[in-house]
């Protein structure tokens, strides 16, 4: 049996993995255009609303969360599909912030999900939300595979960078897994207040990553 997977792109790095009759949810943001945040040293400005809105995504069986301190990878709405889902995966550091049925992974840490057409496994990955030093972690990507051993080919690894460089940690993923779809935070994202450094991989990047997994379909998210 083959499970066939299923993406639904909702809008900045939000996207709706459904496989093996699960429903994943990336770094949630479904606030509204023009919504502000303000913090102590930068104010960001939503431009483009979701998508779908989050009263329309429907149940919600995990959420991928790369991380939870930045408005751009869950904002207002986006804690309320936190809320609404069984399971969170984010990195360790978030649990105590969140709680509830979050669990943390750290890089190669792994839990496992339960599904209508067998179990996956969601493992945590290696990600650097920066340059060296001026990283704005911590923050973590994310590897899906099947979880059920006698049919470990049913789902070829599925790659979630959350917002990350390119760096060794990600060629490490590259290595250590034949990953067949990556959805990459792209965008080049950057924050004039905090340096001229990308946080978010750029398009050279984008193509660095794909040359390190040649088997991967690429899934931009502009993250």
């Amino acid at each position: 049996m083959n499970l066939s997977a299923r993406a639904t792109y909702i809008g900045g790095p939000t996207a709706l993995i459904e496989i093996g009759g699960l429903r994943l949810l990336t770094d949630p943001t479904f606030d509204a255009a023009g919504s502000v945040y303000e913090t102590a040293v930068y104010t960001l400005r939503k431009t483009m609303g979701p998508a779908i809105p989050i009263d329309g995504i429907g149940p919600i069986d995990a959420v991928l969360l790369s991380h939870d301190h930045h408005f751009d990878n869950l904002d207002h709405a986006g804690h309320v599909a936190l809320t609404r889902a069984t399971r969170v995966f984010a990195p360790a550091a978030a649990v105590e912030r969140l709680g509830g049925a979050t669990t943390g992974l750290a890089p190669w840490q792994s839990a496992e999900l339960e599904g209508p057409d067998g179990r996956l496994r969601v493992m945590g990955t290696p990600a650097r939300h920066g340059p060296p030093g001026g990283d704005r972690g911590p923050v973590t990507g994310f590897l899906i595979t099947d979880a059920g051993l006698p049919r470990a080919a049913d789902v070829p690894p599925i790659y979630v960078s959350g917002d990350t460089v390119w760096y060794e940690g990600v060629e490490e993923v590259a290595r250590r897994a034949d990953v067949r779809v990556a959805f990459l935070n792209m965008g080049a994202a950057r924050v004039a207040e905090v340096g001229p450094a990308h946080l978010t991989f750029t398009a050279e990047e984008g193509v660095e990553v794909a040359r390190a997994m040649p088997r991967a379909m690429i899934v931009p998210l502009p993250a």
